[in-house]
Parts: structure tokens; C-alpha cells; sequence
């Protein structure tokens, strides 16, 4: 997982990543933490992001982790297999 600025408030979630020998294991959910809580550290005041409407998995980790669909952003904004989401911090 990684950060990346997006503006002044928001900080995005890139690169998110777990093997498939090692999901399920609450990996995804530490590094989620960790990033939300290195954003906050940084004085952002949400973290946003993009998945593919096809990754179900990861639809739904976002989802339980408390982050909420918001319209597409940026370079996403017109593509209809892509799903954004915000978590305020």
C-alpha cells in the first residue's frame, strides 16, 4: 500500500496489494490502518481511493472498514468499472 496527495485535504490510497496466499488474514486491514493513521499524521483530513467494481473483495474490505462510495474523481470520473470511495479521518 502506498499514499500519494491528492489536494490539500485528501490523501489517496494507491497501490493496495495483498497475495493471495495471504488474504484473509486481516493484512489488508493493518495496512489500511497504517496508512489512514500515517495520513492523519500528516494533517490530512481524509483518505479517498479507486477499485475496480469487478474487485469484490476488495469492494467489500473498504466497505467494512468504513470508507463510503463517493461519485468518481479525477482521472476516474468517466470510467464505468472504476468505484470510489472517502474515509474521514
Amino acid at each position: 500500500g502506498a499514499i500519494k496527495a491528492f489536494d490539500e485535504n485528501s490523501m489517496e490510497i494507491k497501490r493496495m496489494f495483498v497475495t493471495t496466499a495471504h488474504r484473509k488474514k486481516g493484512i489488508a486491514k493493518e495496512i489500511l490502518n497504517e496508512l489512514t493513521s500515517w495520513s492523519k499524521e500528516l494533517h490530512y483530513k481524509k483518505c479517498i481511493l479507486e477499485t475496480s467494481k469487478s474487485m469484490t473483495d476488495a469492494v467489500q474490505l473498504y466497505t467494512n472498514y468504513g470508507f463510503a462510495i463517493i461519485p468518481n474523481y479525477g482521472p476516474y470520473k468517466n470510467i464505468e468499472s472504476s468505484i470510489c470511495f472517502e474515509k474521514i479521518i
